[in-house]
């Protein structure tokens, strides 16, 4: 059973995956795990594989979205995304890391999403 924070989660991601489909985006995995770390969305666009972080906000207390995705958390998703590449057998394809922004304040929900957000992050 999910909590209520869980919930929104599931929301903003759901609601991620929508738009990016509306966006031209082809989604390829949903919440991919492995021994790294997670990533909420696996998508293509065009011919580049894009790795895709959600970030959603119900209030304003916490800042936006977008500066919630600290070092580490950038460094979990590389080293996932690098995982997912290899056992892919895409490690020469084109690659990069997108976050979509869910910010739902007020009973306004607007969705953003930020291309190239951040580089690969690896110790």
């Amino acid at each position: 059973m999910l909590n209520l924070r869980q919930k929104f989660g599931k929301f903003g991601e759901d609601l991620a995956a929508r738009y990016l489909k509306k966006q031209g985006y082809q989604i390829l995995c949903k919440n991919f795990r492995c021994r790294f770390g997670e990533i909420d969305i696996i998508a293509k666009d065009s011919d580049t594989v894009v790795f895709i972080e959600v970030k959603s906000r119900r209030t304003s207390t916490f800042g936006h979205p977008k500066f919630a995705i600290t070092h580490e958390k950038q460094e979990r998703i590389s080293k996932t995304a690098l995982y997912y590449l290899k056992k892919n057998d895409q490690s020469n394809c084109r690659a990069r890391f997108d976050v979509v922004t869910v910010n739902s304040v007020d009973k306004k929900t607007d969705v953003e999403i930020i291309k190239n957000a951040f580089e690969l992050a690896y110790k």
